[in-house]
């Protein structure tokens, strides 16, 4: 019995998040074939010009506009933004500071204070409590 080695191929959508672009901003040939685990590879290691183009540019997927106004993807819905923003477009908005902005920047900052909080309380409770009794363990 022989094994066939098939290439594995996912939908452009899920290359497109795996790329960190915006699916409708790909070329059409992106957008109308399977994308294989090698071309994806091959992307990402030597990026075509369009891929620069809009990783640097955009429009960016929702994950990216919110990575880059630093807060989740939750508060830009709750900011009414629900399509995919341009690199100046989501310059403008932080220039702009609307008070939506602060707002979930702050939430954002909160969220990540009680992370680190967290992870050091668990890092606490690992550690032996008697350094004695870790050394004859």
């Amino acid at each position: 019995m022989t094994s066939h080695q098939t290439s594995q191929t996912m939908k452009p959508a899920t290359a497109a998040k795996k790329l960190g672009v915006y699916l409708e901003a790909t070329p059409e040939e992106f957008r109308k074939g399977a994308v294989s685990r090698d071309a994806l590879r091959a992307l990402q290691a030597d990026p075509p010009a369009w891929l620069l183009e809009l990783r640097r540019n955009g429009p960016h997927p929702r994950p990216v506009v919110a990575a880059k106004l630093g807060i989740s993807i939750s508060g830009l819905a709750r900011g009414g933004i629900t399509e995919a923003l341009t690199t100046e477009q989501i310059e403008a908005l932080k220039q702009e500071s609307p008070e939506w902005l602060q707002t979930e920047r702050a939430t954002q900052a909160d969220v990540r204070k009680e992370a680190a909080r967290i992870k050091k309380k668990n890092a606490e409770r690992a550690e032996p409590r008697h350094p004695d009794l870790a050394r004859s363990a």
